[in-house]
């Protein structure tokens, strides 16, 4: 019955790096997939999940740059999020059950207190729905189920907490965070130390490392445009890893590096990277070790031999 079945073409092998400006309502999986389809790309991949309430940046790795992903997952995120005081839910989100209402009696002096108390480095009790993992199972899974799981405390930097707007009941606020820092969490605490309770409403990601939502693209707009144009909204592999200081290699040591093979060097610091580039352009990172040798930490595929 199926001999005359027709296998679809292989997808194209891109790379680059796509901003993406995720609607609200969707899963970051399949926005992933829906642009991974538009641009008929074989290897895909995003750098943070966002959740499917928030909307923003979400920016997808392709082909080579999902060797890189973690870069961006490390890296500080900016986010402008809605609170909502005097109701409390299981989730932290608008999406979950309501577990409490108290009246609210906050102005703007108090808020602007409390917010402060918010800022540089604190505790956060990571949120029951979330992906992280206990015993191989996310914790989301077991909070659906109606299991509170212990989680441990940890530290995260929160470097701005700005006050955008503020309306008796609902504030908006503008955070610069590290990594592994919840905005739920925050809205729930800072609801707590209002004494009112609080859960976040909207949450739109406008920041991601180096990259900024202005240059982001919709899926919408993605559709409309024809597919050689898609092309041209991917940035570079190496825009992920900018942060890092740039070394030139000439062919021999290009040749060397690619061959796994570390390069002899003094006067730079065990642990750092640098982005290599070799004359026909971007290599990888490198890493320099204990040795004074720079070693090949994380390579592209070239044509190089």
């Amino acid at each position: 019955m199926g001999a005359h079945t027709r296998q679809p073409p292989p997808r194209r092998a891109i790379d680059g790096v796509l901003l993406l400006d995720k609607p609200s309502g969707m899963t970051s999986n399949a926005a992933l997939q829906s642009a991974r389809r538009l641009l008929d790309a074989r290897k895909a991949g995003h750098a943070g999940t966002l959740d499917p309430l928030a909307s923003g940046l979400l920016p997808l790795t392709f082909g080579e740059a999902t060797k890189f992903t973690q870069m961006l997952l490390d890296a500080g995120k900016v986010y402008e999020a809605g609170v909502r005081l005097g109701i409390e839910t299981d989730s932290g989100d608008a999406e979950g059950k309501v577990l409490a209402t108290r009246p609210v009696a906050v102005d703007e002096a108090g808020l602007r207190r409390t917010l402060a108390r918010f800022t540089g480095e604190i505790e956060q009790i990571p949120p029951m729905y979330s992906a992280l993992k206990r015993n191989g199972k996310p914790l989301y899974e077991y909070a659906r189920a109606g299991i509170e799981i212990e989680r441990a405390p940890r530290r995260v930097t929160i470097s701005e907490l700005s006050l955008l707007a503020f309306a008796g009941e609902r504030f908006v606020i503008r955070v610069a965070c590290g990594k592994g820092a919840y905005i739920r969490t925050l809205a729930m605490d800072i609801g707590a130390a209002l004494g009112c309770g609080a859960h976040l409403d909207a949450l739109r990601r406008t920041r991601a490392g180096t990259f900024d939502l202005s240059a982001s693209v919709t899926l919408e707009k993605l559709e409309t445009l024809p597919p050689a144009q898609r092309d041209t909204l991917l940035a570079p592999v190496d825009t992920l890893v900018a942060a890092f200081p740039r070394l030139d290699l000439d062919a021999a040591a290009a040749r060397q590096i690619l061959q796994g093979q570390p390069l002899r060097r003094s006067g730079e610091n065990p642990g750092d990277r640098v982005r290599l580039y070799g004359p026909d352009g971007f290599l990888g990172l490198g890493q320099w070790k204990e040795d004074e040798r720079l070693w090949p930490k994380r390579l592209v595929c070239t044509e190089q031999t």
